[in-house]
């Protein structure tokens, strides 16, 4: 996308604003498609939790993607986006069996990561067919918060309760139909990646009936100007070859499925802002945008580094700055970085904000989630509507009768 298509955008709907360039996912799956053409059978189904606008849904639906839930709301607005029921993956964790029996009605395809709830699920639906969430006790991923096959995550199976969760399969004579495991995300060394994913081999060994192996995610993209990014073409020749080679030990050529999340979105979606403040300071120079951690809570969180340019000024004299929000506590996007020179009222412009950005926004301090828009065929199109005053407090019960207002006290002179 060209600044002037951003800041027509921005004068258009108003700042602060989310933009998603359709073109720019297209060309990622269309990537991570071809890295493994070698497969006969792969199935990529998207991350709905990294950009779950329903126009976003329907986009991926229309790239032939399989879909990636965690929660049964997702898998509703999979289904209402068009997706298929039978390829709608949910993979639930620490949630009650209740939900877990809910999406299994709706028809989709069930991912357990514990053995209570296995051996439960189990023992009431033994003839639905249910994949196996291992932990493959493997630190990746670019942040503590982001990596989850470790031994002190929560989330899995762990290898080494593979005797237990056999037995609980035996005794209940479930339906085992796949196997799959997440490690992190922003993994840069795909070794580590092929070393979990021989874990995963060995661990399906012990099923006789499986229909699919999947490698969940975890794809780093660049989030600056020569960073570094997984290398999704040597991993499709390696892991491509290492696959077919365990499907014919295996006897049945089974689907390779992945999660792809912030792979597909993320480079795709831009974050409008309006400076209004240049703040100098003893030591620092701020630039108050009218946005914060409530709309971009990334850097915040993770340490994460979005790229930031003044899309007002593109060729003005850089200068440092650090670029803060308007959140009523420490709310920073950026420090001391190098932008073009900011004069107040101009747009700066996040970019790799397609992933977990609206996903994670809050109306914290009171304030209104922004819009959301769609480039796609050159033409800006409004999916999300700014959020007003009225939807703040729609769901509100506004207690006044149960209080009343203090009378104020006439001092008598």
């Amino acid at each position: 996308m060209k600044n002037a298509d951003l800041l027509k955008i921005a004068k258009t709907y108003g700042n602060p604003v989310y933009v998603y360039d359709s073109e720019k996912i297209i060309s990622q799956f269309n990537r991570l498609t071809n890295a493994f053409k070698g497969v006969k059978r792969l199935r990529l189904n998207y991350a709905a939790k990294a950009l779950s606008n329903i126009s976003i849904l329907r986009l991926m639906n229309s790239l032939g993607s399989g879909l990636d839930t965690v929660s049964i709301q997702e898998v509703q607005l999979g289904l209402m986006a068009g997706f298929k029921p039978e390829s709608i993956i949910y993979t639930p964790n620490g949630v009650s069996l209740e939900e877990i029996e809910e999406a299994a009605k709706l028809g989709v395809q069930i991912n357990i990561d514990n053995l209570s709830v296995l051996e439960q699920f189990g023992s009431k639906h033994p003839d639905i067919p249910v994949c196996i969430r291992i932990n493959p006790h493997v630190m990746a991923g670019g942040n503590s918060n982001i990596s989850v096959g470790h031994i002190d995550s929560k989330f899995g199976i762990s290898i080494h309760q593979i005797p237990h969760l056999l037995r609980i399969v035996e005794l209940t004579q479930m339906n085992i139909n796949g196997i799959h495991m997440h490690t992190g995300s922003d993994i840069l060394d795909i070794d580590v990646f092929l070393y979990a994913s021989e874990i995963l081999f060995e661990t399906a060994k012990n099923f006789k009936n499986l229909d699919f192996i999947d490698f969940g995610s975890g794809f780093k993209v660049p989030y600056k100007e020569g960073d570094i990014e997984t290398n999704v073409e040597e991993l499709g020749k390696k892991l491509t070859d290492r696959f077919n080679t365990f499907c014919k030990e295996y006897g049945k050529e089974l689907t390779l499925a992945f999660e792809p999340g912030k792979f597909l979105v993320s480079e795709a979606g831009y974050f409008l802002a309006k400076v209004n403040v240049v703040k100098q300071t003893t030591s620092t120079v701020f630039a108050s945008v009218d946005s914060g951690f409530n709309h971009l809570i990334r850097p915040m969180l993770y340490g994460a580094n979005h790229t930031i340019e003044n899309i007002s000024n593109p060729q003005g004299r850089e200068r440092y700055y650090s670029v803060v929000g308007y959140i009523c506590e420490t709310d920073t996007f950026g420090n001391n970085r190098r932008i073009n020179e900011i004069s107040e009222g101009d747009i700066l412009c996040f970019k790799n904000a397609g992933a977990y950005c609206f996903t994670m926004a809050s109306n914290y301090n009171s304030r209104f989630r922004p819009p959301e828009v769609l480039w796609h065929n050159g033409k800006a199109i409004l999916i999300r509507e700014r959020e007003s005053f009225d939807d703040l407090v729609r769901n509100q019960v506004d207690v006044k009768d149960l209080f009343t207002t203090a009378k104020e006290e006439i001092a008598v002179k």
